[in-house]
């Protein structure tokens, strides 16, 4: 314990910025509702936040470089502070479009600055401990933040102020706990041709997650403010989605240690379709419903990610690990600019339902997907497949972090194309 402390304050302004971005997206759809704002500008709002997200992947590292850890935390966390009062200052479509643009850029920074810092201060013996912290931080920041909302109401200025406020408190734990400044990361090698050979199936599932949910995180909160659903009701709906993934994404992932990983993929995406088509089809407008069958919908849906990023690695060749998930955290990045925006398209002309009609029919077009991958070529042997890991979609430095010490490196790299 005594090697992870000095990470401790890391975690801690990882906690503060995740937990406050969380509760910016949720605001973001509820405000901008109850402000009129149509479904289809909340999606593009959604979409701006992601296209500035990847394009602060792409460019933080130079920052990194040009100024150290400290100065470009300090700097993009001040950018993300100021933008987070400006939407309260400035309540219009596209002043709020812009902004989320530079918040998505700001935290993209802000992700790979804590996770580079995290991993040139982690161990190998530690790296377990710390990835677990890591995703106890992500999951309880991100769903005990949806609650600040109703505590203060999502009306006026004071909701705003608490989220710069929060921004603003993660640089001092960076500022104080760390006099150390590592040396910035060299850029991220992507080669998204190559994994695309690698493994078309976990590209694909990286695009089709992120375009679904992108969607679900932006305007599940619009979908329960337009079924009637209290303030209160909103944020429980938004946070159970997100529990109920991180609960089943463990017992999903073992399972596919065990069976051909494609299996666990087809059955957690045909458990994604129904528990959407359940949405649509029975939960009507009662609260209770709704909370239940979101909550397998998150169970199954969530956990996607890393199982399309697992089956890729099982693909890969020796130390590959690093490119592959890099290149899969930008894919997720190209589907999740596009799926807010046309979600919200069906919404304004089908309904609030149709948020998650739209996400089965893009489920039902990657079941299709998967069997027809699963008839062009046999699944990866037993002894040949790494273990599944949970794997945040935060930055392209994660996978790093989160870089295996064997499990795909031991592996020989014939028959691994697919």
């Amino acid at each position: 314990m005594s090697s992870i402390r000095p990470l401790i304050p890391l975690l801690i302004a990882a906690g503060i910025l995740l937990g406050g971005n969380g509760m910016q997206g949720t605001l973001i759809a509820l405000r901008g509702a109850q402000e009129g704002f149509s479904p289809a500008v909340i999606g593009f709002m959604g979409t701006s936040y992601f296209g500035g997200f990847l394009l602060g992947c792409l460019a933080i590292s130079r920052i990194m470089k040009s100024v150290g850890h400290v100065r470009s935390f300090s700097a993009l966390a001040a950018i993300a502070s100021a933008g987070t009062l400006l939407l309260v200052l400035l309540i219009d479509p596209i002043a709020w479009s812009l902004i989320r643009f530079a918040s998505g850029f700001c935290f993209a920074g802000l992700f790979t600055i804590m996770e580079s810092w995290l991993n040139s201060g982690v161990s190998n013996n530690d790296r377990a401990r710390v990835l677990a912290l890591y995703r106890i931080v992500d999951i309880g920041s991100v769903t005990g933040a949806q609650f600040v909302i109703p505590i203060f109401g999502s009306e006026g200025f004071t909701i705003f102020a608490i989220m710069s406020i929060m921004i603003t408190l993660s640089l001092v734990p960076v500022s104080l706990g760390d006099r150390s400044n590592p040396t910035a990361p060299e850029d991220v090698k992507l080669d998204l041709g190559r994994v695309w050979r690698i493994s078309p199936l976990g590209c694909i599932g990286c695009i089709a997650v992120g375009v679904t949910n992108s969607a679900f995180r932006t305007l599940s909160p619009v979908y329960a403010e337009e079924i009637g659903m209290s303030v209160a009701d909103i944020v429980t709906f938004v946070a159970v989605g997100i529990i109920g993934g991180a609960i089943i994404q463990y017992p999903l992932g073992y399972l596919s240690d065990l069976w051909d990983r494609r299996m666990v993929l087809l059955l957690s995406t045909v458990g994604a379709l129904l528990s959407a088509l359940a949405i649509v089809f029975l939960a009507g407008t009662d609260p209770l419903a709704n909370l239940v069958l979101v909550f397998i919908f998150g169970s199954f849906a969530m956990p996607l990610f890393s199982l399309s990023a697992a089956h890729a690695n099982d693909r890969a060749g020796k130390g590959e690990f690093v490119l592959v998930n890099a290149a899969l955290m930008l894919f997720y990045s190209f589907g999740a600019i596009g799926g807010p925006f046309a979600a919200s398209w069906f919404m304004e002309q089908f309904g609030p339902q149709s948020l998650f009609s739209f996400t089965a029919t893009v489920y039902a077009i990657f079941i299709l997907i998967i069997f027809y991958r699963m008839g062009a070529r046999g699944g990866v042997p037993a002894g040949q497949r790494g273990r599944f890991m949970s794997l945040l979609r935060t930055s392209t430095v994660f996978s790093r972090l989160a870089k295996r010490n064997g499990d795909s490196d031991k592996r020989p790299k014939e028959n691994r194309t697919e």
